[in-house]
């Protein structure tokens, strides 16, 4: 089985905004997150990005304007993230969505593709949502700061700053 670690987009990996993230060029992906996804494919975890993209939903952008985010995410960081799922629901805009955290068939949908341990497993969020999804398959989360930075009724089980510290602390915690 695979060690894997799942990794909500915005807020995360690339700086949020309360108006979307969907342009290339306002895209900016957050300092030391090509490093951290490096480190830790280099300790060799499957690296499977889940983010809720409600804004198609909404009308706001589309599934391409998604995927050239995706597409340039990959390009920034050496092409080395395995999977990218994205929900493009909002339960008061179009359907409700099993795929739409704090639901967690993005999160499955990775688990049976990979052969993914869960024990071996983390989620690295920075919302309740992303906390709820990787408790209902029984995965280790962290929660960063670099986003909502929300306090919440969920327990995280470790905290960090940004995507870096939360990088040493899988890999710390794998070895």
């Amino acid at each position: 089985m695979n060690k894997a670690v799942f990794l909500d987009r915005d807020g995360v990996l690339n700086e949020d905004n309360p108006d979307y993230v969907w342009e290339v060029g306002k895209f900016h992906v957050l300092p030391r997150v090509p490093e951290a996804i490096k480190r830790l494919k280099e300790a060799g975890f499957v690296l499977v990005v889940v983010t809720n993209q409600s804004g198609i939903a909404k009308g706001i952008y589309t599934a391409q304007d998604v995927l050239q985010c995706w597409e340039y995410l990959q390009s920034v960081c050496g092409g080395l993230i395995d999977a990218h799922y994205f929900a493009p629901y909002h339960p008061s805009y179009n359907s409700a969505s099993l795929t739409r955290k704090p639901d967690s068939l993005m999160i499955e949908k990775a688990i049976a593709k990979f052969n993914i341990d869960r024990q071996a497993s983390w989620l690295v969020g920075d919302s309740e949502r992303d906390i709820i999804a990787a408790h209902k398959q029984q995965i280790r989360t962290i929660k960063v700061r670099t986003g909502k930075n929300e306090t919440s009724p969920t327990e995280t089980d470790l905290w960090a700053n940004d995507l870096w510290e939360a990088c040493d602390l899988i890999v710390g915690k794998a070895s």
